[in-house]
């Protein structure tokens, strides 16, 4: 079941593309970070340097892309145009540049002060995203699952975002919290209250649209960010009242809801009329494995909490979850997003008198497997490095910061190659 898609509302190339240019460098820096630190950064999930590499992927990757497609399909999947797209866009990006990268450096370094100015930037551009959004969001029906996604997804923002300015500023100024408890809350937030629920609302109209698979049946898709959101609020309910098995209860569930998820769009994809490979089908069953493989480790631990106190578990489920689960979906995503407004916004600029290229000609599906190759090659290198640190953590550190370099090359280039198409137009409309 899919949303009708209005593509003349959709805001200037420039509003979204600065996003998703921007977030490769994030996988740079946290690449070069895992190299730099060497099997150190390995030891714990709540060493500074794990701390400032996962905010690095978390906030300054995977927060970039989705926010700025958020600011893309709004008014195309919704029907909700934002005030000034290009200024709410300029500010957002802004805060969440500056914002992302001195949470990392308050982590790395130590330092309190960075951590709460951070704290404090990244909640003043949130809370203008979210004021943003919901404004423009207010008052549209929820006609389609996706359109109910979005705005649920919102919500897991606002709580992501609740939580993580509490924690920085916890950390920073010494607080008495339960720090592991409301650290595991906020991760569930951020992954299943918002990136989940987004990432699903999204995969309702990309999936079908760009891989060619049958629709998602309709009651799933409705009732899955409900199911997510409702478990969230529970486990956040449990957090506050201590009671740790019905954390574990929560925890469980929502694996076994992300398996449901992603086996359903395994099974979409067998039945996909192109028979073809393409890098993003590839990413997204990467992504879907990968983040499989994660929910069941979520599941065990849940229900045998000794697991996840076994040497390197934690660390191993987090790479299979972000760089496995998450990163591939996007980047799968991104490669198809990319070229499309790329060639929709040449299909306009040609104004029905000159033809826009083909997508394949702004950005090659070889250019995008080889960098795919990479960014596996980075995820084997990093899980290995959990059982192998001594041998393997910086070449899986050097692997990664390759494949964030790799992607952000190919987005670089079909960027030029649609203003290269773009000017090329424009002169043969100028031309009598």
């Amino acid at each position: 079941m899919q949303a009708l898609l209005s593509f003349e509302n959709a805001p200037p190339f420039a509003a979204p593309l600065r996003f998703f240019l921007t977030a490769p460098l994030f996988v740079i820096l946290a690449g070069l970070l895992v190299a730099v630190e060497g099997p150190q950064i390995f030891a714990s999930r709540w060493l500074p340097a794990a701390l400032a590499a996962t905010h690095l992927l978390t906030i300054g990757f995977m927060l970039q892309v989705m926010l700025g497609a958020m600011i893309q399909i709004l008014p195309v999947v919704a029907g909700a145009n934002l005030a000034r797209p290009l200024r709410v866009a300029a500010i957002v990006h802004a805060g969440l540049t500056i914002g992302a990268l001195l949470l990392a450096g308050g982590f790395y370094f130590s330092q309190p002060r960075l951590l709460s100015l951070a704290a404090v930037l990244l909640l003043l551009t949130g809370g203008y995203f979210l004021l943003a959004t919901g404004r423009a969001l207010f008052g549209v029906p929820s006609t389609s699952p996706t359109i109910r996604g979005l705005k649920l997804a919102l919500g897991g923002l606002a709580g992501v975002l609740g939580l993580g300015v509490l924690l920085a500023l916890a950390i920073a100024h010494g607080w008495a919290l339960p720090l592991p408890a409301l650290t595991d809350l906020h991760a569930g937030w951020g992954f299943g209250g918002w990136a989940g629920i987004l990432l699903a609302a999204m995969a309702y109209v990309v999936v079908p649209m760009f891989q060619l698979t049958p629709g998602y049946p309709a009651r799933p898709s409705w009732w899955f960010p409900i199911v997510v959101c409702g478990l969230m609020l529970a486990w956040s309910a449990a957090v506050l009242a201590d009671w740790p098995g019905a954390v574990r209860l929560c925890q469980l569930l929502l694996a076994l809801t992300g398996i449901a998820f992603a086996g359903l769009t395994l099974h979409l994809q067998t039945k996909r009329r192109r028979a073809r490979a393409d890098a993003t089908y590839r990413y997204w069953q990467t992504g879907l494995l990968s983040g499989t493989l994660a929910l069941i480790m979520l599941a065990v631990a849940a229900v045998f909490p000794a697991a996840g106190d076994l040497p390197g578990w934690t660390l191993f489920f987090g790479i299979l979850l972000v760089v496995g689960g998450f990163l591939p979906l996007i980047i799968g995503m991104l490669y198809k997003i990319v070229p499309f407004l790329g060639w929709l916004h040449l299909q306009n600029c040609g104004q029905a008198k000159v033809p826009a290229p083909a997508m394949n000609k702004i950005l090659a599906d070889p250019a995008m497997q080889r960098q795919m190759k990479a960014h596996v090659a980075a995820l084997v290198l990093l899980l290995a490095a959990v059982l192998a640190p001594d041998w393997l953590a910086r070449p899986a550190g050097l692997a990664l910061a390759l494949a964030g370099a790799w992607l952000g090359w190919n987005l670089f280039g079909a960027t030029r190659r649609y203003r290269q198409f773009r000017s090329d137009i424009l002169a043969r409309l100028a031309t009598p």
